[in-house]
């Protein structure tokens, strides 16, 4: 059994092992019960430790994806029996739930794939914290959060020119806390915002929920319509707006200076607040602009996450405002939820002090960078439309030039190939062509063979 291991990569030699015997076991059509050639074997030939292959088998037990019997030999696991799926929301929720299921192939996903994820740091700061931290296990949070780890977010906040005080931070349970916090304490039903089209789907979700009205305003390349923005403001007076600045999902496009600048200064005139959504943040590629770092007045709220990047079950996020903003924050979150997890907090406080955690987005980064420039590719050898080419983050938003969304759809369905919602990234739920197209899934053999079958007459590179 051949290995494709490049010890020139930053992704740990294990878990590039681990990845390559999920491929194998998803597109190999081997049966269950099939024993895997032995590990001595599959190391001599790759030029492996014995370890390293199985530490990766074990991994892979964990997974439910390998048995381990007679001592170190590993077979096939045997198929789980088919039970009734459960029917999912179309919104990014669901993205999270499809991505776990694995099947269909979710291109559109909401996050990193499950054989991304690295587990050895993750377990050491899970035990250091559990062997030297107790209170954490036990204990109620902070009010603000856990104290060393809001000083870890204010030096992230300075690297990024943002400039925040220790009472101007407060943790959260993920971003998606931190936003329900911002609606539910500085809005009231009936109030007016504005959002981006195409958008986040689950703010519009939480929007709807609290009763407050969405006029949306177009995305352009370099964030939102500007001209469009102030006659909204002139004409409907909206209370608020929400912006993704950066690797905006979905289009994947990034704020533009000159469009920050008016955009804040609009914002000043009209006593607008604005709520910039950050969580793609560590997963930029070079310098870009943020509004929290140009505002003057210091009166934007930024919201940041290491959900997207750490693990979607430790949810860990952010929110950085003046200090009269965070006091109503705390005080709702407290009411709401009696603070986030104190466990999860000193978990990210342990990777972040040591450079763990650094190291792992630096590694995400340079294999996202590698598979967006691969799906680029695709897409044009494909004679598919983007919206833009973005630079960094996770998603890519295409159409097809050649065919419409039936006809991608019966590809999609042949290939084994679950697309993103035609509405779900629309205030208004409507219709749209493009998808959302997730860069670390779409190298996949199932992914491009789907991308292949959507441009049948064309000559392919991929």
């Amino acid at each position: 059994m051949e290995l494709r291991i490049d010890r020139q990569a930053l992704v740990p030699v294990v878990q590039q092992i681990v990845d390559s015997l999920v491929r194998w076991l998803r597109h190999g059509d081997v049966a269950p019960g099939t024993r895997l050639p032995p590990v001595r074997d599959i190391a001599r030939i790759n030029l492996l430790s014995q370890a390293c292959v199985v530490e990766a088998c074990e991994r892979l037990v964990a997974k439910g994806l390998l048995d381990s019997r007679r001592g170190s030999a590993f077979f096939v696991a045997s198929k789980p029996q088919p039970h009734r799926q459960e029917v999912l929301p179309k919104g990014e929720g669901a993205d999270e739930q499809r991505c776990a299921q694995q099947d269909p192939w979710e291109l559109g996903g909401g996050g990193l794939p499950e054989s991304w994820r690295e587990t050895d740091d993750l377990a050491f700061a899970i035990r250091q914290v559990s062997h030297t931290d107790m209170a954490s296990l036990f204990n109620y949070s902070a009010p603000l959060g856990l104290p060393t780890l809001r000083q870890q977010i204010i030096k992230r906040l300075i690297r990024l020119d943002i400039q925040a005080q220790e009472h101007e931070v407060m943790t959260t349970a993920g971003a998606t806390q931190a936003l329900d916090l911002i609606v539910r304490t500085l809005l009231k039903p009936g109030d007016s915002v504005v959002v981006e089209s195409p958008g986040y789907s689950a703010l519009f979700d939480l929007l709807r929920l609290h009763g407050i009205s969405m006029i949306e305003i177009p995305r352009n390349l370099n964030g939102p319509d500007i001209a469009a923005l102030e006659a909204v403001l002139l004409k409907l007076r909206p209370r608020a707006l929400f912006i993704n600045s950066h690797h905006q999902n979905p289009t994947g496009s990034s704020l533009g200076r000159l469009v920050a600048q008016r955009l804040l200064q609009l914002a000043y005139a009209h006593g607008v607040l604005v709520i910039e959504d950050d969580v793609y943040a560590d997963l930029q590629t070079g310098p870009g602009v943020r509004l929290a770092a140009l505002d003057t007045r210091r009166s934007v709220v930024y919201v940041g996450s290491y959900s997207k990047t750490l693990s979607s079950s430790l949810r860990v996020g952010f929110i950085a405002a003046p200090v009269a903003v965070i006091s109503k924050l705390v005080h709702v979150k407290m009411i709401s939820s009696k603070g986030a997890s104190p466990f999860a907090e000193s978990v990210l406080a342990c990777l972040l002090a040591s450079g763990a955690y650094g190291q792992l987005v630096q590694r995400q980064r340079q294999r996202l960078n590698a598979d967006r420039r691969l799906t680029l590719q695709m897409l044009e050898d494909a004679d598919w439309e983007v919206f833009c080419k973005p630079s960094g983050g996770l998603f890519v938003w295409a159409r097809s030039r050649k065919q419409d969304r039936t006809q991608i759809l019966a590809h999609a369905l042949r290939c084994g190939i679950q697309l993103s919602s035609s509405t779900a990234f629309s205030p208004s739920d409507v219709i749209t062509d493009w998808l959302r197209i997730n860069v670390a899934y779409a190298c996949d053999p199932q992914a491009r063979r789907f991308f292949r079958a959507t441009s049948p007459d064309r000559p392919q590179t991929f």
